[in-house]
């Protein structure tokens, strides 16, 4: 990383200086990571990217799969990378197992928190411009049963071992990021001077916070219950994902406590949302009822109106205000919700809400009949790339 830079992009000037009040030397840390991607893949994606859509999934796939056989026909980058990768002299496979079962015990209350919490408050940073510039807001609903896949996957017995699909999915997210942040860098249409590198890893850094951190405080908020084993657990999970997404270590939190502080100065340093932000956590909040396959109109609207009172129950007026959200009054929205899901609870045997959350998590997660796909967008428009 020699070539890190410590200067802020100059859409963060304003809100850095801030933070370095509360804590300069995490606020410097995250500024310094708005100029750092994956130092390992990226070149990799930038050498290998002549090569044709079709070969590059093939050589993806091999590489994710360990087939050595039809990677030794990859050019030598892809081929050098894949065989760079180790493991984290950290990563303790029993450490996942108390999270793996508070994860399906609270899977209702994780999802809602999931969904209506954490990605859209993960929206409000500059990750929202990727999107934006790419055309990728039209497939929000994809996105979606995407994220929910992955999050049913790494909480799944065995799933981040090298063979299982959340070890494959997550190494899949670190192509996808590279191969966007290579496309937006080549557009000649992202301003780095103002934003940084494309889909950086500060973003990321924060957004595994989120994912993990957050998660864990909106299920509480939602019902959810765990012992301090269980949570540390299900930061072990989102961690070793993190680092398998290509995360540097040097923005991936090591406790809660760091989670906690890297999401705390990562917003204090982020730009307030803006439009880009406002129309990715609408499109998730309206994409809710297609993912859950409700198509009666009057039963749509009604999950909508819900989905955008928890939402912003959990994550305030004052960003749901920037998003443009709905007004509408949210006492007692989470104390009814709670309610709700603890009779729903009782009235079932506790195996029985483990195998109907299991379900629910499966019937709102995309799966491909072919398994996991290893396509990677070769435009930077949507609408003019290749099906990925």
């Amino acid at each position: 990383m020699s070539a890190e830079k410590t200067y802020p992009p100059s859409a963060y000037v304003a809100r850095y200086e801030k933070a370095c009040l509360t804590h300069p030397r995490s606020a410097e840390n995250y500024i310094r990571h708005t100029h750092i991607g994956d130092p390992a893949l990226d070149p990799v994606m930038a050498e290998t990217a002549a090569l044709s859509p079709a070969d590059l999934h093939r050589f993806i796939k091999a590489g994710i799969e360990r087939n050595d056989r039809r990677l030794n026909d990859a050019p030598e980058p892809l081929r050098k990378f894949f065989r760079s990768q180790s493991d984290p002299q950290w990563l303790d496979y029993a450490a996942f197992t108390p999270g793996i079962r508070a994860f399906h015990k609270n899977a209702d209350f994780l999802l809602a928190a999931f969904v209506a919490g954490v990605l859209v408050e993960g929206f409000s940073t500059t990750i929202a411009k990727s999107f934006a510039m790419t055309g990728r807001v039209a497939l929000t609903s994809r996105r979606l049963r995407q994220n929910n896949r992955q999050l049913l996957e790494i909480f799944y017995p065995s799933g981040l071992r090298p063979d299982g699909d959340g070890w494959k999915l997550s190494v899949r997210i670190r192509f996808v990021h590279a191969r966007i942040r290579y496309l937006l860098k080549t557009s000649g249409k992202w301003d780095a001077e103002a934003l940084g590198v494309p889909v950086h890893a500060a973003n990321l850094g924060l957004a595994i916070s989120v994912f993990s951190h957050r998660l864990l405080t909106f299920a509480k908020i939602l019902g959810a219950r765990f012992s301090e084993e269980e949570e540390a657990s299900i930061l072990a999970v989102w961690r070793y994902a993190g680092y398998l997404m290509g995360i540097p270590e040097s923005i991936l939190y090591t406790s809660g406590n760091e989670a906690e502080r890297i999401y705390r100065i990562g917003f204090m340093c982020e730009p307030l949302p803006d439009a880009d932000s406002a129309a990715m956590a609408n499109a998730l909040i309206n994409s809710i009822p297609k993912v859950a396959k409700v198509t009666d109109p009057v039963q749509e609207k009604k999950t909508i109106a819900l989905a955008y009172r928890v939402s912003r129950a959990l994550i305030g007026n004052q960003l749901a205000d920037s998003f443009g959200y709905p007004k509408t009054r949210v006492t007692g929205t989470l104390a009814s919700y709670r309610l709700k899901q603890r009779a729903q609870r009782w009235l079932k045997h506790q195996g029985l809400v483990r195998a109907h959350n299991f379900m629910q998590m499966l019937m709102i997660s995309i799966f491909d009949e072919e398994g996991v796909s290893y396509r990677l967008p070769d435009h930077i428009e949507h609408e003019s790339t290749t099906p990925w």
